[in-house]
């Protein structure tokens, strides 16, 4: 691929960024300010997006997401070997804990829900399948960075030391380390209302075939529910379910390689 078509499709691929939880709709005007492209060019792209499914409008309003992102949604659901691995783990939790039992993948900076189950009634979540969330708070975040090399830990830590500092992981780039150090000893992570009040998040990393943390697999349960007996008791589920995923995801890498 030329220089020119990986510009072109990084601006193409500009155009689906610009959507949001905040802005789920623009016009084209909005999108040329904040793009700085020009007309012709934007109506280029536009309607290859639209074309494609991945964009959709009607007369006289905005663009949207098209139907194209919940067709390729599904096809993740059904293919996605995180997912696949990681639900009977999370029925298992379920049934075992009144909780919401979440599988959270990672990817730049950010952790996304790529699914859940729940045996609470009216579960109380902040961040449903697809929200994402930040990496520097709460314990799916944290059961991620403890795993990970220093030399790509310290610059996350750097960039989120203020939320760090707010959650009481440390006021350091040193004080978050150490802290840090003490989730990867405990192999789980236990974050006390930090993203949704009133709510405990104990979480465990997945790891890929490289043995490096691509996901966490997670329950949320109610404060009122557990004491830290109950909160250990958890922890250990939890981690047994992300090695046991985690190994399930290696051998299906080492199956489709010697095929």
């Amino acid at each position: 691929m030329t220089t020119k078509a990986i510009n072109s499709l990084e601006r193409l691929q500009a155009v689906l960024e610009v959507f949001s939880e905040d802005r789920l709709e623009w016009t084209p005007e909005e999108m040329m300010e904040v793009l700085g492209y020009s007309r012709p060019t934007l109506y280029r792209y536009l309607k290859i997006l639209k074309s494609a499914g991945l964009l959709t409008s009607m007369p006289n309003t905005g663009f949207t997401l098209g139907p194209k992102i919940v067709e390729l949604d599904y096809l993740l659901r059904k293919s996605d070997t995180l997912i696949l691995n990681g639900a009977p783990h999370l029925e298992n939790l379920t049934s075992r804990y009144s909780c919401t039992a979440l599988v959270v993948r990672w990817y730049g900076e950010k952790i996304l829900c790529v699914d859940s189950r729940s045996s609470v009634k009216n579960p109380v979540s902040s961040y449903p399948r697809g929200r994402p969330m930040p990496l520097s708070r709460g314990a799916i975040g944290r059961s991620i960075m403890a795993f990970l090399p220093k030399r790509h830990l310290v610059p996350l830590i750097e960039r989120a030391i203020a939320d760090m500092k707010a959650v009481g992981l440390g006021s350091t780039i040193e004080e978050v380390l150490e802290s840090l150090k003490r989730v990867k000893k405990a192999g789980f992570a236990v974050a006390y209302g930090e993203v949704t009040p009133g709510v405990v998040g104990i979480a465990a990393p997945v790891f890929d075939a490289g043995r490096s943390p691509i996901a966490s697999v997670c329950v949320t349960i109610s404060g009122s529910l557990v004491n830290g007996t109950t909160i250990d008791e958890i922890g250990q589920h939890v981690r047994r379910s992300g090695s046991e995923i985690s190994a399930a995801l290696a051998s299906h890498r080492h199956q489709a390689t010697t095929q």
